[in-house]
């Protein structure tokens, strides 16, 4: 190995070494460590569990909007959760149309974090966040993570309310 190669391997995993060793991380949450995080968040939590797994299941709320929350990829007693799929769901009160397949395609297209879809058969529009902890992620970007979901929500019905096809 040259020198130079050397050095920068030897500093890589120095550096990578002390960030592990000095930022605690979160690799899955489980009922309560969520519970906590969404009321901090101020989401107003009603926590439940999935009947057929056990994985804890939050019905929340921001301003006047419903969602939910599913925790995935469990494991352990009690169960704690890699995965964190937001969602909420708006009925609409008629059919679909064409131009609300436009505006949630553009939803999708200008948006970093959410992603809208519509449910024809419920003709039910709605909007989804992921967030993943696998491998760990401190608990300041789980909150921000978190913190942002009402962001999310707010861009979406505010796209949707607007009529904003991209056209």
């Amino acid at each position: 190995m040259r020198p130079i190669t050397a050095f920068l391997a030897v500093t890589a995993a120095l550096c990578l070494t002390s960030v592990s060793a000095s930022a605690q991380t979160v690799g899955s949450v489980t009922a309560e460590a969520l519970e906590t995080v969404l009321e901090e968040a101020g989401l107003n939590p009603n926590m439940t569990e999935d009947a057929v797994s056990g994985a804890p299941v939050a019905q929340g709320t921001a301003g006047e909007i419903q969602f939910w929350i599913r925790a995935l990829n469990c494991s352990g007693t009690p169960k704690a959760c890699e995965n964190l799929v937001f969602f909420a769901n708006f009925d609409l009160g008629r059919d679909i149309t064409t131009t609300d397949y436009k505006i949630i395609n553009n939803f999708n297209d200008s948006q970093v974090f959410g992603r809208a879809y519509i449910l024809e058969k419920k003709s039910q529009i709605g909007v989804d966040y992921v967030i993943d902890l696998g491998g760990g992620v401190t608990p300041a970007h789980l909150t921000q993570n978190i913190s942002r979901w009402a962001d999310v929500m707010a861009a979406f019905v505010k796209n949707f309310s607007e009529g904003n096809t991209g056209a």
